[in-house]
């Protein structure tokens, strides 16, 4: 396999160089221009099925395709990941979608990270362990088979929160990382819920987001996620897959919601990089993006025609890792609640279709918003400055470049993408959140205000 790839590359390298010296008989610049500043370069990841993308990049030669050799690198958690890219040991990588917010706004470690491309949609769940959905059930509605009906809200969970804070004991559940949308889908969904989860107050040297809290939530890497729940130390998380379903196979949890019944469709992951990267290799940077792009149209064509090819890949032990049918539980289209309640679920990962690889402003602008109802944000801020702070991290001009770079080489078609005349950056006003609330990102002080439980105007925890 590498013998195959080592001669690929050779040959595409030597056809560019070759095309480029032709090309330099007519104009200096017309192919030397397109050629990547640097084509060696190490990206990071997560043990989750939504690094598919870099996955099916790297695997189906789309990297390659581009003069890019690039080497693939699970990492230890979110925190790792981001400091290397910073540090310059990573050129790229798999992130939580307010990862590069958050540094750009220096909440955690403070850096410049933009992204020009958007990894997927939904893809994520909260699980409670079988002694707390045992305590849930007599308070969820059934259906006639026995089975609940789904969406299962919160409210089925804050008799059994009240009954821990009266008896003085913490309820405490886990989400990936402080400014990951784990974190800040688990709050939406129990603040929906009338369980308060806490706040942060950074300007106090308080970043636990535990303040007022009736739900304590801590950070726990994905992957250790079932075995941290099954030892007792957390009742319940939010994660990404294939945790929650490792936890259905394990016969140690129930997967109550998952995060498409929370907000449907919402932004999951982001390429990012520093800003400084992509500054001094602009050329390089569309190549990955054109890459990563095709590998998600790729992930989404023909019905998901190719899911079943992407869980072989992503079980391999240097992706993912996980038993291919844990994988594939919810990549092919389906998910599994409780044990043997296995439902129709087409969009629970979506990696292309809805345009999804596109970077929303509205969907930057929204994680900011979170980070503002909890408190990391620790002051109001006029809605210009969402929009300043959007316009820094989301680059949905280079995906632009990119984009068009495919369609002009017949590799995906204008249909595929926004219109990229007339796209301002803003999705419509989005009502299918499972409060009923509508998002609008161009007034996101007007949206925090509709919060019951979260900080808003002026207010501190």
């Amino acid at each position: 396999m590498r013998g195959t790839k080592t001669l690929r590359r050779t040959f595409i390298k030597s056809a560019l160089v070759l095309a480029t010296g032709m090309a330099t008989l007519v104009s200096p610049y017309a192919l030397a221009k397109d050629y990547p500043e640097k084509e060696e370069l190490k990206f990071g990841f997560i043990k989750l099925t939504d690094m598919a993308p870099l996955a099916v990049a790297y695997e189906k030669g789309f990297f390659e395709d581009e003069g890019l050799y690039v080497t693939l690198e699970a990492q230890a958690n979110w925190k790792v990941l981001l400091d290397r890219v910073i540090d310059g040991q990573l050129d790229g990588a798999h992130m939580l979608a307010g990862q590069p917010l958050g540094a750009t706004i220096g909440f955690g470690t403070k850096a410049d990270i933009i992204t020009a491309f958007s990894m997927d949609l939904n893809g994520n769940a909260i699980t409670v362990s079988n002694d707390i959905w045992e305590q849930m059930k007599p308070h969820v509605p059934m259906q006639a088979d026995g089975k609940p009906v789904h969406p299962i809200k919160a409210d089925s969970l804050k008799p059994v929160v009240d009954k821990y804070k009266a008896e003085g004991k913490p309820f405490n559940m886990g989400m990936v990382f402080p400014v990951s949308t784990h974190n800040y889908e688990l709050r939406y969904w129990l603040a929906a819920g009338g369980i308060n989860p806490g706040y942060y107050a950074p300007e106090k040297g308080d970043t636990s987001g535990k303040i007022k809290a009736d739900a304590l939530l801590s950070v726990t890497p994905p992957p250790q996620m079932p075995s941290t729940m099954e030892a007792g130390t957390i009742y319940g998380y939010c994660v990404g897959e294939p945790w929650n379903q490792q936890a259905v196979f394990k016969g140690i949890g129930v997967p109550v919601i998952t995060d498409y019944e929370i907000w449907k469709n919402n932004p999951e992951k982001v390429f990012g990089v520093s800003k400084q990267w992509a500054e001094k290799y602009p050329i390089t940077h569309k190549a990955v993006v054109k890459a990563l792009i095709r590998a998600a149209a790729w992930l989404d064509e023909n019905n998901n025609a190719n899911r079943p090819e992407a869980v072989k890949i992503l079980s391999k032990p240097n992706y993912v890792g996980a038993d291919y049918e844990v994988i594939a539980n919810s990549m092919t289209g389906t998910f599994e609640y409780e044990k043997g309640d296995k439902r129709e679920v087409p969009d629970f990962n979506v990696f292309f279709r809805y345009n999804a690889t596109y970077p929303y402003y509205s969907d930057a602008i929204w994680y900011l918003t979170q980070m503002r109802r909890w408190g990391q944000i620790s002051e109001q801020k006029p809605d210009s400055w969402y929009m300043d702070i959007a316009k820094q991290v989301y680059r949905p001009d280079i995906y632009a470049t990119a984009a068009k770079e495919l369609i002009k080489e017949g590799k995906l078609k204008a249909a595929d993408f926004p219109d990229f005349a007339t796209e301002s950056g803003f999705k419509p006003a989005q009502v299918d959140f499972i409060d009923g609330l509508t998002y609008d990102g161009t007034t996101p002080n007007a949206y925090i205000d509709q919060f019951k439980i979260g900080l808003k105007g002026n207010e501190k925890p």
